[in-house]
Order: structure tokens, then sequence, then C-alpha cells
């Protein structure tokens, strides 16, 4: 075999193998449907790109030197005593830093625009949508309408929703990949999330930290509809026969796998912030009142991060 042969049959081997690692795949994040999506998807780009300025060349010379100086080349150059060359040294720092700088200002910029904190900027109100992570559920309530479902949630597209997520459990982590931000839900803590949906559709969201036996069934359906289609889901979930008081929320907090889409309408008012609050401690709750459903039961950002030190 020639080396045009050697070649080609290399060449057609490395496409068949990334069509293979890639035909299983679903790349979401690469597929975004929100304004936040979207910038991160951006991200994810350019970072590889820049990375590729340096990983490509490296393994072309790896192959290029492999095959110029191999044992039955006789042309090759034999210098034992080569030791440096100043354009070599030049080349393999300068730009590696180059992209380094550039890499360091896109994350510098990228980390304070897309704080997932952040309020986005938009004309319309923001909904409020409280994510409470379970064994192995999801519950998410809707406080300005008094409804709340199980591993569903839907929003109006082209609407800002202002999640607020906490977990009544283990750590697990909050993640809509097509409309972006991963963030973490954590027991006795509020994390907060804005997300925007600029299309109608059906996504896929799910916990993505491991958080026991039924971690791999942890998903739920993100619905983004016209206003009048949130507006019938919301109507759908008042007329549920189920109402979330103090027992129904306890039976949910129970290990179970694979639960089925349900609602729930008269949510018993601030459970959210009373979930928070079980996990505060006696001495910590005498100081901040004898009702874990006020406001100022919530840890503030500050709080967060001394928690995470």
């Amino acid at each position: 075999m020639n080396k045009r042969s050697l070649v080609s049959a290399a060449r057609w081997s490395c496409a068949g193998l990334a069509v293979l690692l890639l035909s299983g795949c679903n790349l979401e994040v690469l597929s975004p449907q929100g304004d936040i999506g979207m910038q991160e998807k951006s991200l994810i780009l350019i970072a590889t790109g820049l990375m590729l300025l340096v990983v490509v060349p490296v393994i072309a010379m790896t192959l290029i030197f492999a095959w110029r100086y191999r044992a039955s080349n006789t042309k090759a150059t034999y210098a034992p005593k080569w030791s440096h060359s100043t354009a070599i040294e030049v080349v393999v720092w300068i730009i590696p830093c180059i992209i380094i700088a550039i890499l360091g200002t896109i994350t510098w910029r990228s980390t304070h625009a897309l704080d997932p904190y952040k309020p986005l900027a938009h004309q319309a109100k923001p909904i409020t949508i409280q994510a409470v992570s379970m064994d192995w559920k999801w519950v998410f309530i809707y406080p300005d309408y008094g409804v709340a479902s199980v591993n569903e949630l839907a929003m109006p597209t082209d609407v800002p929703v202002h999640f607020e997520i906490t977990s009544d459990s283990v750590m697990n982590a909050f993640f809509i990949p097509q409309l972006g931000s991963q963030i973490y839900a954590m027991a006795g803590m509020e994390t907060q999330l804005n997300l925007i949906a600029n299309k109608p559709g059906t996504y896929a969201g799910l916990s993505s930290n491991y958080s026991g036996a039924g971690f791999s069934d942890m998903h739920f359906t993100a619905l983004a509809t016209s206003q009048q289609g949130f507006q019938d889901w919301i109507s759908k979930a008042k007329a549920s026969k189920a109402s979330l008081d103090d027992q129904t929320y306890h039976a949910l907090t129970q290990p179970s796998e694979k639960v089925p889409v349900t609602y729930y309408t008269n949510v018993k008012p601030g459970l959210f912030n009373s979930i928070i609050g079980q996990y505060m401690g006696d001495m910590q709750m005498s100081k901040i009142g004898t009702e874990p459903q006020q406001a100022s039961a919530i840890p503030s950002h500050n709080d967060h991060a001394k928690a995470a030190e």
C-alpha cells in the first residue's frame, strides 16, 4: 500500500469513527431555543475553535514528524546535537499566550453577562416558578397562580422566567439543555436562574447531578407555549382535584421513581419558603422569626457564597 492509500484509509477511518461516536448523541446544547442557550452555544463554539488552533497543528505535526523521521527515510536530516530554535520557542509560547488571553477576556465578560441570578432585560414581566428537587422527581410551584405540578412545567414564549430552586433531599442540578444554564439545587438554600424560551416546543429537562438509585429517571418536561397555551395549562392545573397541602407534600417527599405528570391546585401559601426553612435549625429559625414562610427565612446570596466556602 502506497503513501496516498494510507492517508486515504486513515481519513475515512477517522470520519467513520466520528460518525459512530456522534450517532447516539442528541446535541441539545448545540440546538438552543432560548437567548441564554444561544449565547452559551456561541461560547462553546468560540472556545472550541480557539483550542483547535493548538490541537490541530500539534496532531498534524505529530503525524508529519513520525512519517518524515521514520527509520526507513534516509533523506531525513540527522542532527543529534540540535537543542534550540528561537523561532520555535516564539511560536510555542506566543500563540498559546494569545489564545489564553482571548479566552480569559471572553470568560470574564460572559461570566458577568450570563450570571444566572441576573434578571433578563425584557419588556415582558417575568413569571416565577419555584422548583424543588426530591428523590427522584421535580415539583414546580407557581406562587402567583396557586398551582403546582410534578415533572412538568409550562412557560409562555418570549417571556422571562425567574426560577427559585431548592432541594428537599440531597443536592441535585436543574438543567434544561436547550434553554441553557445548569444550576444546583441544595437543601436549606435557594439558588436562582433566569431563562427565556424564544420558540414554542417541548424541551427535555433533567437533574445533571447524581443523586441515588432513581437518578437516571429524574427527568421533566418543559413546555414553551403561546400565552393562550400557558393560560390553558394553568386552567388545567387549577381543575385538578388534588390540593398540595402538608399531607400531600409529605407523601411526595417519599422516594419514588418514574413518577407520572401530576397537577395540583390550592397550593399551601409559603410552601417553598417553609421547605427551605425546615433545614435552617431551631437556633437560626429563632433569629429570623417563628414562621418559616416569611421572606427573611430565605438565605441571601452572600449566605450561599459562605456556605459554598
